[in-house]
C-alpha cells in the first residue's frame, strides 16, 4: 500500500510539473535549494506518518519545486559547476551516461560512477536490478579512488557504500563505513570535511541509535564555527525529528522556534513548514492558542510568499484546529481549500485528511446524514490510499452513525477503524492510533460493554509502554472513569473524572477564548482588507477605463464617418469585382469544356493506338502462323532455318506490340519484363532445357517503342547466333544479357557467351552474314556504336543514347 500511495503522489506531481524553474526558488543559491529539499522532504516524510518512505519524500519535493533529485545526495562532489554526465542523468538518458562512463578517466570517472550509483541507489521502489547497478558503480568508484589514492574521493566513495548498506538494511556494515571515514577525517583536522562526514553518519543511523543525538550536536557546533548556516539549520532539523519521535516535545519545539528565526536571517522563505509543525506540537500539548496562532502564521507565510506548492498541508492544519475549537464553518472552508489544492495543484497526501475534516464539521453541526452522503460520494471516487486514511474515514463514519443512534452500523465502522489502526505500528502513528482506540473504548463504555472497553484501554497502555510515551485525552479518561466506577474503584474513578473535566473544560474555554477569537477575527480581517484593496484597485481601473472610454467615443464618431466612406468605396469595388468574376467564371467554364473535349479526344487516341498495336500483334502472329505452315512443305534445311529465324524476329516485334496493348502506358516498354519473356520464348523454341542457361541483369528501364523494336531484334539475332554456333556438339554453357545505364542518357546492351567464340580468319560472310548485317543495320538505326569481341566466347556490345524522353503514364 505504501508503494501504491507513493506512486499516486509521484504521478500527480509529475503531471503538474512544468519545464521552467519554480518561482519559490527564485534567487536561491545551491545551498538554499538543498535546504529547501531537506526542509520540505523531512516534513512530508513525518506528516505522512509512514505512508511514504524518505526517498519518495525527496522525489516528491524535487518534482514539486522542479529541482534535480540528485541535489539531495550529491553535495560531496557537486558544487554547482559543470559536472560531466549530470545533464544526461537528469534528462533520463542513463544509457548515454553509462557509455560516457566507459570512456571517462581519472576523477571524472569517479564523479560519474558516484552519480550513477546515487541514481540507482535512491530510486523510489528500488528493484533488485537497481540495487545491483548501484553496487556496481559504487564498487567502481572505490576501486578507481583507491588507485588514484585521493582521500576526498576515497571518503566520498566509502560514504556512498555506507548509504548502500543502510538501504539494504545491513546496518553494522553501514556504521563501519561511516565510522572509518569520520576517524580518518578527524586525523586530517579539517572541520569542513569532518562536519560533512559526521552529518552523513548521523543521517544514516536509526533514530533509536543513542549515538545519533550526540553526533548531530557535534555537527551543529562545527557548522556554527564554520558559519555554514544552511547546514547548521539542516543538522538542527534532524535533531528536532529525533526529539519529536522520542517524546522530547519541548526540546523539538525549541529547535523549531530557533530554526524559523535563523531561516528569516538568511533569507530562506519557506518558514511555513516549521510553523505548521509547531502548530501540530502545540495541538498535541493542548496549547490551542499557540496551535491556532502558528496554523494561521503558516497560511499567512505561504500566501505572502505565494508558495502554494503544498498548500493542502497548511489549509488542512488550520482547518483541523478550527474543528477542534468548534468553529465548524471555518473548518469547512479551510478543508475545501485544502482539497482544492490537493486535487488540482500538488498533493502532499493531506487533502484526504481535509475531506474527513469537512465531513466531521457537518457531523458536529448535527448534519450527520449529509456527512455520510458526502463521504459516500468522495470514497466512491477516491478510495482511502493507505491504512492511516482508512482509519480516519471509518472513524468518521462510525461517529456519524453513533450520533444518529444507529449503533449496529457504528460498531461495524469502529471495528474497521480498529483493524486499520492495528496495521499502523510506528512512533509516527502512535498518537493517532491511541486517539482512535480511546474513542472506540468510550463507545463501548457508553454501551456498557466494559469488556471491550478494557480491551482497547489495554491496547493504548501496551503502545504507550512500547514507545515509552504517555497518552491522555478526554475520551481516554472518561473510559477509565466508567471502568473504575463499574469495578468499584471509586478513588481512581474520581481522579480520572477530574482529569476528564479538566480536558472537557479546557476545550470549552478554547472555543470561548477571547484571544483566539481575536486571532481568528484578525486573520479574517486581513483577508477582507486584501479583498477591499483588490476592489479599490478595480475601481481605479474602472475610472481610468471610463476616461479612456470618453476619448474613444469622440474618436469613434469620426472613425465611423471615415468607415462609412470607406465602406461605400469598398462596396463599389466589390460590385466591379463581382462583374469581373462573373466574366471570368464564364470564360473558365468555356475553358473547362474545351479541356473535357480534349480529354475525350486524347482517350480516343489512346484507345485507337492500343487497338492498332493489338491488330499489328495479331497480324504478326498471323505471319508467324503462315511461316510455320509454309515450313511444313519445305525440306531444304537452309530454307527451314531461314523461316525459323524469321519467325523469331517477327515474335520479338509481336511481343512489343502485345506489351503496349496490355499496358496502361502505350508509349514505352518495360525492358526487364520484355527481355525476360523474349529469352524464355527462345529457350522454349530451341528446347534447350538446362544445357544452355541464361543470366540476365537488366536495369529498370523504360524505352520508347522506336528503340525497343531494334533492341528486341538485336537480342533475338545475338541470342539465336549464340545458341546455334557458340556451343557445338551439345556443349553446355552460359549466355549473359546485360542492359544498364552507364550515364544519365547513355545505355549499354551486352550479349555474351562462354562458348567457342569465332575465328577471326573466317570471313564475315560465312558467319551468318545476314544476322550480323541485321545487327549492324539495327545499331545504325539506333545511332549506336557496335562492337564484337572474342574473349572466352563472343561478346556483342551496343552503346546507344536515350533518344526519346520517357512519357508519364497516361490515364
Amino acid at each position: 500500500m505504501k508503494l501504491l500511495y507513493s506512486f499516486c503522489l509521484l504521478f500527480i506531481i509529475t503531471i503538474n510539473s512544468e519545464a521552467q524553474n519554480h518561482p519559490a526558488t527564485a534567487n536561491y543559491d545551491l545551498k538554499k535549494k538543498r535546504l529547501l529539499i531537506q526542509t520540505c522532504s523531512t516534513y512530508l516524510y513525518n506528516s505522512n506518518q509512514g505512508s511514504i518512505d524518505a526517498d519518495s519524500s525527496v522525489v516528491l519535493t524535487c518534482k514539486a519545486y522542479k529541482l534535480p533529485v540528485a541535489l539531495a545526495y550529491d553535495e560531496g562532489f557537486n558544487d554547482g559547476s559543470y559536472l560531466i554526465g549530470n545533464d544526461l542523468i537528469e534528462k533520463g538518458n542513463v544509457h548515454a551516461a553509462k557509455q560516457l562512463f566507459v570512456k571517462s578517466k581519472g576523477v571524472d570517472k569517479i564523479k560519474l560512477a558516484l552519480q550513477l550509483g546515487i541514481f540507482y541507489l535512491f530510486k523510489p521502489f528500488a528493484i533488485p536490478d537497481d540495487i545491483n547497478n548501484a553496487n556496481l558503480y559504487i564498487s567502481e568508484a572505490i576501486k578507481i579512488s583507491n588507485e588514484l589514492k585521493i582521500k576526498k574521493w576515497q571518503h566520498q566513495s566509502l560514504m556512498l557504500l555506507g548509504k548502500f548498506y543502510f538501504q539494504i538494511n545491513n546496518y553494522p556494515e553501514s556504521k563501519k563505513c561511516f565510522s572509518q571515514v569520520v576517524e580518518e577525517c578527524r586525523k586530517q583536522k579539517d572541520k569542513t570535511i569532518l562536519a560533512d562526514a559526521l552529518l552523513n553518519q548521523a543521517t544514516y543511523q536509526y533514530d533509536l541509535d543513542p549515538e545519533k543525538e550526540k553526533i548531530l550536536k557535534e555537527v551543529e557546533s562545527l557548522y556554527a564555527d564554520l558559519g555554514f548556516e544552511e547546514k547548521r539549520i539542516e543538522a538542527k532539523m534532524k535533531l528536532c525529528t529525533i526529539y519529536f519521535w522520542h517524546g522530547k516535545i519541548n526540546d523539538a519545539k525549541k529547535i523549531l522556534y530557533q530554526n524559523i528565526a535563523d531561516m528569516r536571517k538568511i533569507g530562506f522563505r519557506q518558514q511555513q513548514y516549521g510553523e505548521t509543525t509547531i502548530s501540530y506540537i502545540e495541538g498535541v500539548q493542548f496549547n490551542m492558542k499557540s496551535a491556532f496562532y502558528y496554523a494561521l502564521k503558516s497560511v499567512e507565510t505561504m500566501e505572502n510568499t505565494k508558495d502554494y506548492t503544498f498548500a493542502d498541508i497548511f489549509y488542512m492544519r488550520l482547518g483541523l484546529i478550527y474543528l477542534n475549537m468548534g468553529h465548524t464553518d471555518e473548518a469547512s472552508k479551510m478543508a475545501e481549500k485544502s482539497i482544492k489544492y490537493g486535487q488540482n495543484v500538488f498533493n502532499s497526501g493531506s487533502w484526504y485528511k481535509s475531506f474527513v475534516t469537512a465531513a466531521a464539521s457537518l457531523s458536529m453541526k448535527g448534519k450527520n446524514k449529509e456527512a455520510i452522503e458526502y463521504m459516500n460520494t468522495v470514497t466512491s471516487k477516491f478510495t482511502p490510499p493507505n491504512n492511516f486514511d482508512k482509519m480516519l474515514v471509518n472513524f468518521a463514519y462510525a461517529n456519524c452513525y453513533a450520533r444518529i443512534k444507529n449503533y449496529g452500523i457504528a460498531e461495524n465502522y469502529f471495528e474497521k477503524t480498529a483493524e486499520a489502526a492495528d496495521a499502523l505500528d510506528s512512533p509516527q502513528t502512535y498518537r493517532d492510533v491511541c486517539n482512535s482506540y480511546s474513542s472506540i473504548a468510550l463507545f463501548y463504555a457508553n454501551r456498557a460493554d466494559y469488556k471491550k472497553t478494557q480491551f482497547y484501554i489495554d491496547k493504548i497502555n501496551t503502545l504507550s509502554k512500547k514507545y515509552n510515551k504517555s497518552f491522555g485525552t478526554e475520551a481516554f479518561y472518561m473510559s477509565l472513569y466508567k471502568l473504575d466506577s463499574v469495578n468499584g474503584n471509586f478513588k481512581s474513578a474520581l481522579i480520572n473524572h477530574k482529569i476528564y473535566k479538566k480536558f472537557s473544560d479546557s476545550l470549552v474555554d478554547y472555543a470561548k477564548n477571547r484571544q483566539i477569537e481575536e486571532l481568528r477575527i484578525k486573520y479574517e480581517t486581513v483577508n477582507k482588507e486584501q479583498k477591499i484593496k483588490l476592489l479599490n484597485q478595480e475601481t481605479d481601473l474602472q475610472e481610468n477605463a471610463l476616461k479612456k472610454s470618453k476619448l474613444l467615443n469622440t474618436l469613434s464618431i469620426w472613425s465611423l464617418v471615415l468607415l462609412l466612406i470607406t465602406i461605400a468605396l469598398l462596396y463599389n469595388r466589390y460590385r466591379l469585382k463581382q462583374k469581373n468574376n462573373a466574366e471570368l467564371e464564364l470564360k473558365e467554364k468555356e475553358i473547362n469544356q474545351k479541356n473535357i473535349n480534349l480529354r475525350h479526344l486524347l482517350d480516343e487516341k489512346e484507345w485507337l493506338l492500343k487497338e492498332i498495336h493489338h491488330r499489328v500483334k495479331n497480324n504478326l502472329q498471323t505471319v508467324i502462323s503462315l511461316l510455320n505452315s509454309q515450313s511444313a512443305y519445305l525440306e531444304n534445311d537452309m530454307a527451314l532455318s531461314a523461316i525459323k529465324n524469321s519467325q523469331h524476329r517477327i515474335h520479338s516485334m509481336s511481343l512489343i506490340h502485345q506489351k503496349l496493348y496490355n499496358s496502361e502506358n502505350i508509349s514505352t516498354i518495360n525492358m526487364p519484363n520484355y527481355i525476360k519473356e523474349l529469352v524464355e520464348y527462345l529457350k522454349e523454341s530451341f528446347s534447350l532445357g538446362q544445357r544452355i542457361r541464361f543470366e540476365l541483369k537488366i536495369d529498370p528501364l523504360e524505352l520508347d517503342v522506336a528503340q525497343a523494336v531494334p533492341i528486341g531484334l538485336i537480342l533475338n539475332e545475338s541470342i539465336t547466333n549464340a545458341i546455334k554456333y557458340a556451343f557445338p556438339d551439345d556443349r553446355t554453357g552460359m549466355i549473359y544479357v546485360t542492359l544498364e545505364a552507364i550515364s544519365e542518357n547513355k545505355y549499354l546492351l551486352t550479349i555474351a557467351d562462354n562458348g567457342v567464340g569465332f575465328d577471326v580468319n573466317i570471313s564475315a560472310k560465312k558467319i551468318n552474314s545476314f544476322g550480323l548485317s541485321l545487327i549492324k543495320g539495327l545499331s545504325d538505326d539506333l545511332e549506336a556504336s557496335f562492337s564484337m569481341e572474342n574473349k572466352n566466347g563472343t561478346i556483342f556490345k551496343i552503346e546507344f543514347s536515350k533518344e526519346f524522353p520517357i512519357n508519364e503514364k497516361r490515364r
